[in-house]
């Protein structure tokens, strides 16, 4: 049996996939409410095909509890934040988790660390939790996640898998618990390895996106058309330019590249000047903003709405989002009048002035920032009148009204 902890935006659709492809699963999470919805018939965040793979799992016989179980292999996928003063990994969730496993874990049992760890993270903090609790008879490995919201089953099933272990024997046995539903390959190989992989597939990402936001300022400034620059130069066999953005947002993309600025501060140079320029998005979001405003003579904030709180398209996460952080850097410079938003993903009140019909949202706004492009949205500029529109996603075409990052 697997018990996985922690029921969030990786672990039960982790859960739920091996239920689903045959291995008997119970989901632990501390919070009782979550456990109870969950037992109710219901999922708890919003993903294509997570509702329908929830019922397979559960046709399956998958249980959920808060209560930690008795059983040979425990998968650990609780969050991973960064101390946003030393960038260092806060790894306080992994520790408590490991902790309540070895009080129910067996002699022999197998602990999957999922959480996405800085390089040494298990050596630093978990081991000496094994090592303070007496026991020399559990096995470590790392299996980093490796999906991404609003995309979930499908990579599940079709991303390829990183296991590191102490013994290859154990991390062998732990692929094929992944290869039940990973039609992927799953490469084996050490612990360390294994968590500098994940670390480092992340940051060049964001180094690219950092390379693609800086490129939006060096065109804005000289009068060019990015989208139109970036266009052309990846045909070249060789280039690949992401699009640039109003900021980074998500669990992954956003906080891992600090944890290598955190662990390696006097070599890893590049990645926190990108990091800070992923970071200074939603700023230079709010000042195109001003300028367009100046422009066309609109003096008044709470004339402009904000679409779009998520940090992607089509997913309800809203886990370190650019509007958020946009909004957050307006109440810093004192706008006296906030800005109405509204998201159709979101139906929790999480920013101020935040409105759940569009309709409504639109009503006597004369400016829209659009920070997220919803399907909802893509290619209709209509939706939004003739408003002004700040498109910093590149979603809605060209127009006289439509103004790109």
């Amino acid at each position: 049996m697997v018990n996985v902890i922690g029921l969030g935006y990786i672990g039960l659709p982790t859960a739920l996939m091996m239920a689903s492809h045959g291995v008997e699963v119970v989901g632990t999470d501390y919070d009782s409410e979550l456990v109870a919805t969950l037992n109710e018939g219901r999922t708890t965040f919003k993903e294509e095909g997570l509702d329908e793979l929830f019922a397979e799992a559960i046709k399956a016989g998958i249980t959920f509890t808060t209560e930690y179980q008795v059983c040979d292999t425990y998968i650990v996928s609780v969050p991973t934040p960064y101390d946003k003063q030393t960038k260092k990994i806060d790894s306080a969730y992994v520790v408590a988790a490991m902790k309540s496993v070895l009080e129910v874990a067996p002699d022999g049992a197998i602990v999957v660390i999922e959480s996405t760890v800085s390089p040494n993270t298990i050596d630093r903090f978990v081991r000496p939790v094994i090592s303070d609790a007496g026991r020399s008879d559990v096995n470590l490995v790392h299996a980093p996640e490796r999906i991404i919201p609003g995309n979930m089953v499908y990579e599940l099933l079709h991303n390829n898998r990183t296991i590191g272990a102490d013994d290859p024997s154990v991390g062998e046995m732990v692929k094929e618990i992944y290869a039940s539903f990973c039609q992927a390959e799953i490469t084996v190989t050490d612990i360390r390895t294994a968590e500098m992989t994940k670390v480092v597939e992340n940051t060049y990402r964001d180094i690219n996106i950092a390379f693609a936001n800086e490129l939006a300022k060096i065109c804005h400034v000289g009068g060019m058309d990015v989208y139109e620059v970036i266009r052309i130069a990846n045909k070249h066999p060789r280039v690949n330019i992401l699009s640039p953005g109003p900021g980074v947002g998500g669990h992954c993309i956003s906080v891992d590249p600090w944890f290598l600025v955190g662990d390696f501060p006097e070599t890893a140079n590049f990645i926190r000047l990108a990091r800070h320029t992923n970071d200074s998005m939603p700023e230079w979001v709010l000042e195109r903003a001003l300028e367009i405003m100046r422009a066309k003579g609109i003096d008044d904030a709470s004339k402009v709405g904000i679409y779009g709180i998520t940090y992607k398209e089509d997913v309800d996460d809203v886990r370190e989002s650019p509007t958020l952080q946009m909004l957050e850097s307006m109440e810093h410079h004192l706008v006296a009048d906030p800005c109405r938003v509204y998201d159709p993903w979101v139906d929790n009140d999480i920013a101020p002035n935040q409105v759940h019909d569009m309709d409504e949202f639109l009503d006597g706004l004369e400016m829209v920032i659009v920070m997220v492009g919803h399907s909802q949205i893509k290619g209709r500029p209509e939706l939004f009148g003739d408003r002004i529109l700040l498109d910093t996603r590149n979603v809605l075409g060209n127009g006289d009204n439509v103004f790109k990052l």
